[in-house]
């Protein structure tokens, strides 16, 4: 067995095997969901979020501070997830768009990119608030040089805004310590996960929330009246044949998507390196961009009929082992560790979401123009397109789309939370 430090074990090194346990728990979970005797249960908890936080479960350290201490999986070390978010989420993005209606997409207009920009504006004004009010109480933390806070916390900024370019980015523009950097990436995985939670539980009540935030959710609703018409028009009995075609169809739009994208981002690079700002130079932008045109390509031609083989569905289970794969990152014992850096992360989100819930209020936009405008901000393509199935699997698009957005404006706007971050921690 190999030892993550002096005293703790890893049980299951082998991705097969996680896999296999992964897999098992979303049988288990969507079994029971399935059970008459469970209906009153999983009517306030999400299927989707027992899928992201069993495997949560996963990824404790029991034992701690203790002369032998295990934990069932060091996340660092499995490749699940690079696998799922790299092959699963663009093929599954492909199978989403293969039967939407892009009319009905087109109408859900204003209030989508309204509710992102507030989303960006909770980011970057959560940052100096976080800091103020916790700097207050403890100035300890505050930092000098290369460990100061706030340019760890700009890192932070970079990811919420854009993704993990614009994080990389930050932490090179400001100069934050590898130490201080490490610490940030804890604070940044666990607190947005933590309100992933939370947001897929929202999708659970989400009528109940768009009462109280006087909500006019009929756009989103058409969608998926529209989207459920067109199932029910070419549903079938797949055969071996369908299935053939649908994978071929899925993967191969994926297989295309790294194939351009593999000539595209070296061009960038060397003729336009200034467009890094806008990730343009980040290959898996580009995997998620091409895959997500290709399928709505496909959805204008005689592939659309292949929905009724199931398209939606397989791109949903292909979505669930990444969304099981993403709850194997969140460790809740890490925010005993530092508690103070993750009583920023607190702080911050709720900045951000407090400018959410009263943009939403303001435009009457729906519970889900919130979950995902915040997600294409925090989370980004691998989680905007989970929150926005947790709706309806038609709406995945608008979660990618969103996404893109928050790739293009992270850089700025992250500077912006950091410059702004540096003044309130006296310019230290």
């Amino acid at each position: 067995m190999t030892l993550l430090s002096t005293t703790v074990t890893v049980l299951i090194q082998n991705d097969a095997v996680l896999l296999g346990i992964l897999l098992g728990l979303l049988a288990l979970i969507f079994h029971t969901a399935s059970l008459p005797r469970f209906a009153g249960f999983y009517r306030y908890v999400p299927t989707v979020l027992l899928c992201y936080f069993l495997p949560s479960l996963l990824s404790i350290t029991w034992g701690e501070g203790q002369d032998w201490a295990f934990r069932a999986v060091d996340p660092g070390q499995s490749q699940l997830y690079m696998v799922a978010s790299r092959y699963l989420l663009p093929a599954s993005l492909v199978f989403f768009t293969l039967g939407i209606d892009l009319a009905a997409i087109a109408k859900l207009g204003f209030k989508a990119v309204a509710m992102f920009l507030a989303g960006t504006l909770g980011v970057i004004l959560g940052g100096p608030v976080a800091l103020l009010v916790v700097g207050s109480l403890f100035p300890e933390t505050l930092g000098v040089g290369s460990d100061a806070l706030w340019r760890g916390l700009a890192t932070i900024a970079g990811s919420w805004i854009g993704g993990s370019a614009n994080q990389v980015a930050m932490k090179e523009v400001f100069g934050a310590s590898d130490q201080l950097f490490s610490q940030m990436i804890a604070v940044d995985i666990l607190t947005g996960n933590l309100w992933l939670a939370v947001l897929l539980y929202g999708a659970g009540i989400h009528r109940y929330i768009d009462r109280k935030l006087k909500a006019d959710s009929s756009s989103i609703e058409a969608v998926q009246r529209q989207v459920e018409a067109y199932q029910a028009t070419v549903a079938r009995l797949p055969t071996l044949t369908d299935w053939v075609k649908l994978s071929a169809t899925g993967f191969g739009l994926v297989g295309l998507a790294y194939w351009m994208a593999d000539r595209i981002t070296p061009y960038i690079k060397a003729h336009y390196p200034s467009l890094e700002r806008f990730s343009l130079t980040s290959g898996f932008f580009w995997v998620v961009v091409l895959a997500t045109t290709f399928g709505l390509l496909a959805s204008i031609s005689s592939l659309r009929r292949l929905e009724g083989a199931g398209a939606s569905k397989l791109g949903s289970l292909l979505l669930y082992i990444l969304v099981a794969t993403i709850g194997l990152q969140m460790d809740l014992t890490a925010i005993f560790k530092a508690p103070v850096l993750f009583l920023i992360g607190a702080v911050w989100m709720l900045t951000h979401i407090s400018v959410l819930l009263l943009v939403a209020w303001l435009i009457r936009a729906p519970f889900f123009f919130v979950a995902v405008g915040s997600q294409a901000n925090v989370g980004g393509a691998a989680s905007a397109p989970i929150i926005a199935t947790a709706f309806h699997p038609s709406l995945a698009p608008v979660g990618v789309l969103l996404a893109v957005l928050g790739y293009a404006v992270g850089t700025y706007g992250a500077w912006l939370c950091a410059v702004m971050m540096q003044a309130a921690s006296g310019g230290v």
